[in-house]
């Protein structure tokens, strides 16, 4: 027979898959010895089993859970619907991996009206079982029968109206009985039979809602969003109920073993007096915070802090743990991993390790790149919010309760959230609190406001879970939900208007705020945790950086080069320079078609010489030509642009070469096509029939139509898979030489300063030998003569970018005049899939990744299958040729950690990505080595 149902103590924490991660968690913690309210759990193969049944229970489970009920019975001395001694149980969801809030819980279940009587006769409380009661009719008509909470909640507003009492705790036992009456008729009214008074029923209708629940709408939302699998479907949890709302002495409470926050030591949690576990996390009333429960009840406080030390120590994590007082008597009922924030999960991890609770390769396992990434986002600029106050635009202070930077505007409604938010819009979902059903829009909004709640609350669980900005508590401000709109110091702020949360400090500004980059030197934490991971890792990191503030920066990341700089931005102007870069580029290009022919020729024969040195024939020829074409007033013209160049970038390389002292620096010589340079078709076209019809400046029409010629004959049908990367070196004679001249000059004056410069020449778009092989032949010819000019010698490196699957498949040639590979993974996807990524991401591809044709977005994640599959042909190829090759790669695939795993894998040397990636790719690169160790 099928054992679908354990007994508290019967299972152990690592049974989680089968018992759900509290039923797991509730034996392991009843094996522990800590007072835990004894129960059972269904498992969650009996909830797959009740799927594919299409909602039936699997045959005898209803006997099994009846055997399980009897145990309890008989251990409690309590029986269901016993009118002399009630058992009044918890229906719990607990899905293997942790889902805060997004399935159904019932509580109070065994109530009907003759065990209330019975309870007020066993407790001489006749509020706490009204309370009770019509808390139970609230759930089961919510959550089992699906009616609208917002209906019966309504009837207990109406009564607390009626009294003139603002709090759940201030309203008559009177009062709570019309409640309850008012309840049982709302339910009768919305489902259409009379409230269920058999416990045994109740039980059977609520356990079925529980297995319902993984597959409500929230729940699917959330796994979505957070990459759970749709089929591990939850167990079941039947718990002895114990009793928060059993009076002053009585209560229940949230605890954290270290703050979820920042990650410090030490408890953090909340506690409601006189409360169910469901007003402390619904954030309906302010709760106090568990220091205050030190000064007044030192004894709970006391026995929870040996259980939280006792359980970190057992799970090696920091706990989030529910735990009630019923007459002075404490009980847990809940532990799982805490849900914290990026900070808190940095530090926690980086502590634990420190204290010994784990080593330093768990701490690297535990820290996500998105915990790296959410670390480094914007803050709000100290300076911006000292000019709002100034204005009057602080609008009140909350809590803090998820740190962080945002700005968006108003929004009343989870739904109405979920629009904007998908169409890009900015949002700030503003609600009373929140609860579970806002999730939809909760997922993409930029941050959470809330007019209730605590630390502990809906809202900043979520929020801390998500890395997004919360502020709770803001009980100045008043809402409108109706109206769509809040008040708060005499103003009124409507659906659409802008605001700035700052959940750090738990501010709240009008309008737009000023933001800035964290310093990374403050960051102790994550800087310890990467230096270990730089311990760990055996790839390389190195950034993508066009300028020299970009080296810098990825230098303070912890970047051990340039992968990447990008030469294309040196071609273009810069403010405060007297002569114009681009200008002398499109004179270069005008004089192309008569210069470049015989430039090229000249270049050739010199390839030709350089193989056959000593040939006479050839130098005179070479010198003939050389005489002819400075005779050339085309050539002149096209040189004199070169050289007007030359300076310019120069200076650009100087920067870098300075920046990165001591590091080597891939420089990437001119790729896009070049008639980016030149001015729009279209534009030009509305120029010249300007001038042609007013019959103005003849000079400069001419001048326009020679560009309009030169751009009509420029024009190409796919430019990206036309005359660009080492084919315009190819074409237009002189242009990558300048620039290698530019770049040796840079690096003899900066090595004759005392900096320690290295150097390597990247020629791109390399897709037969014999390109590399004529680009190498003349630009080598040119580094060496600068560094004779110079009198001093550089250690440089010449490669060639591999973004061309036949440049992949025929490595083996391409090495032999290669000293290093670099995988330009962007047009490398580009062409292996035939796809356009301009054109694709916008039309259909991301499309296809919604509807599972791909998994993932190939230009963001490394397709591991096919483009991968050419990479690990290429490395292997081009190391079977040249054993010492260096490959890297410098595609935006170089900063995500999927991507990164596979470069470990194929034997990648480095990878690199931009600056602000770099931290995240060190850690990747950590993970991947601990991940493949062995392998």
């Amino acid at each position: 027979m099928v054992k679908r149902v354990y007994t508290f103590g019967e299972g152990t924490k690592e049974m989680k898959a089968l018992l759900g991660g509290k039923g797991a968690n509730l034996s392991e913690m009843t094996n522990l010895g800590l007072n835990v309210p004894p129960g059972f759990t269904v498992t969650t193969s009996t909830c797959k089993e009740f799927f594919e049944a299409k909602g039936e229970f699997p045959e005898e489970l209803w006997e099994e859970v009846l055997e399980h009920v009897a145990r309890l019975e008989e251990n409690t001395g309590k029986c269901f619907g016993d009118p002399e001694n009630p058992l009044l149980a918890s229906v719990r969801s607990g899905a293997p991996v942790s889902m805060p809030g997004m399935m159904d819980t019932v509580l109070n279940l065994g109530l009907n009206d003759g065990v209330a009587k019975a309870l007020v006769k066993l407790t001489g409380d006749e509020w706490f079982v009204y309370d009770s009661y019509r808390r139970f009719i609230t759930m089961f008509g919510n959550v089992v029968m699906r009616a609208e909470r917002e209906k019966f909640d309504a009837v207990h507003h109406a009564e607390k109206e009626k009294e003139g009492v603002k709090n759940d705790t201030e309203i008559s036992v009177e009062g709570l009985k019309r409640t309850v009456e008012g309840m049982k008729e709302v339910y009768e009214k919305e489902v259409g039979t009379p409230f269920p008074t058999d416990p045994h029923e109740q039980l059977k209708r609520a356990i079925a809602a529980v297995f319902n629940s993984w597959n409500i709408p929230r729940a699917v939302t959330y796994r979505k969003a957070e990459g759970i699998p749709d089929d591990m479907g939850t167990a079941c949890n039947i718990q002895i109920m114990v009793f928060g709302n059993m009076g002053w002495d009585s209560g229940s409470g949230v605890l954290f073993t270290r703050d979820p926050g920042n990650g410090e030591k030490g408890l953090f949690g909340e506690l409601l007096f006189n409360a169910q576990g469901e007003d402390v996390v619904a954030g309906t009333r302010t709760p106090i915070k568990l220091a205050d429960l030190n000064k007044d009840h030192p004894h709970h406080y006391e026995a929870l802090e040996g259980i939280a030390e006792k359980m970190e120590a057992h799970y090696t994590d920091m706990q989030d743990m529910e735990f009630t007082i019923e007459k002075g008597v404490l009980y847990i009922l809940q532990t799982r991993t805490g849900k914290r924030t990026a900070r808190a999960h940095i530090k926690i991890a980086v502590d634990m390790a420190v204290e010994g609770l784990i080593d330093k390769e768990t701490a690297i396992m535990r820290i996500t790149p998105d915990h790296v990434d959410q670390l480094l986002h914007p803050q709000f600029d100290p300076a911006s919010k000292e000019e709002a106050e100034k204005r009057g635009d602080l609008l009140t202070v909350g809590l803090n309760a998820s740190p962080g930077a945002a700005s968006g505007i108003i929004i009343f409604n989870a739904d109405r959230a979920e629009e904007l938010g998908k169409q890009g819009k900015n949002v700030i979902m503003v609600r009373p609190e929140t609860t579970p059903d806002d999730v939809n829009g909760m997922i993409v909004s930029q941050g959470f406001l809330t007019q209730h709640g605590g630390g502990t609350s809906h809202a900043a669980v979520v929020a801390r879970g998500w890395g997004k900005p919360c502020v709770a508590g803001a009980e100045e401000i008043r809402i409108n939900t109706h109206d769509r709109l809040f008040t708060v110091k005499g103003r009124t702020f409507n659906e659409g208007d802008i605001i700035s949360i700052d959940g750090s400090t738990g501010e709240v500004f009008a309008g737009v705020l000023e933001t800035k980059i964290p310093n990374f030197e403050d960051e102790v934490e994550i800087r310890h945790a990467l230096e270990w991971a730089d311990e760990i890792r055996r790839l390389g990191v190195r950034t993508n950086a066009d300028t020299p503030e970009d080296a810098r920066q990825a230098r303070i990341f912890g970047a051990e080069g340039i992968g990447l700089a990008r030469t294309e931005h040196m071609f273009f102007d810069k403010e405060g320079e007297e002569v114009s870069r681009r200008e002398n580029v499109v004179k270069m290009i005008l004089q192309s078609d008569a210069a470049a022919p015989i430039l090229r020729t000249i270049i050739d024969l010199e390839n030709k010489l350089e193989a056959d040195p000593g040939n006479g024939e050839l130098e005179a020829e070479i010198e003939a030509l050389n005489a002819e074409a400075d005779a050339n007033p085309a050539v002149q013209e096209y040189r004199a642009a070169l050289e007007a160049l030359l300076p310019f970038q120069r200076k650009d390389f100087e920067g870098i070469f300075e920046a990165m002292d001591g590091l080597p620096v891939i420089v990437r010589l001119i790729d896009p096509p070049m008639h980016e340079f030149l001015p729009p078709k279209e534009e030009l076209i509305v120029e010249v029939t300007k001038l042609r019809c007013t019959g103005e400046n003849p000079e400069l029409l001419k001048e326009k139509e020679a560009m309009l010629m030169t751009v009509e004959s420029m024009w190409e049908t796919n430019p990206m898979l036309g005359l660009r990367g080492c084919r315009a070196g190819l074409m237009y004679p002189g242009l990558t030489e300048m620039q290698t001249r530019a770049m040796f000059e840079a690096a003899c004056n900066k090595a004759k300063e005392g900096f320690d410069v290295h150097p390597e020449v990247m020629i791109p778009l390399t897709s037969h030998i014999n390109e590399l092989r004529a680009e190498r032949g003349k630009l080598e010819r040119e580094a060496k003569k600068v560094m004779e000019e110079k009198g001093i010698e550089v250690d440089y490196m010449f490669g060639t970018m591999i973004e061309i699957p036949r440049a992949a498949l025929t490595a083996d040639e391409i090495a032999e005049s290669s000293d290093f590979f670099s995988f330009g993974t962007n047009d490398l996807t580009q062409m292996t899939f035939g796809l356009s990524r301009d054109d694709a991401e916008g039309k259909f591809l991301l499309n296809f990744v919604d509807r599972g044709l791909l998994p993932a977005n190939p230009f963001q994640q490394l397709d591991w299958d096919g483009v991968g599959q050419l990479m690990s042909i290429c490395v292997e190829k081009g190391r079977k040729t040249k054993p010492e090759l260096e490959v890297g790669i410098c595609g935006e695939h170089g900063g995500d950690p999927s991507s990164i795993e596979f470069c470990h894998i194929a034997g990648l040397d480095y990878v690199s990505c931009s600056p602000f990636r770099v931290p995240i790719a060190r850690l990747a690169a950590a993970q991947s080595e601990l991940k493949h160790r062995g392998d």
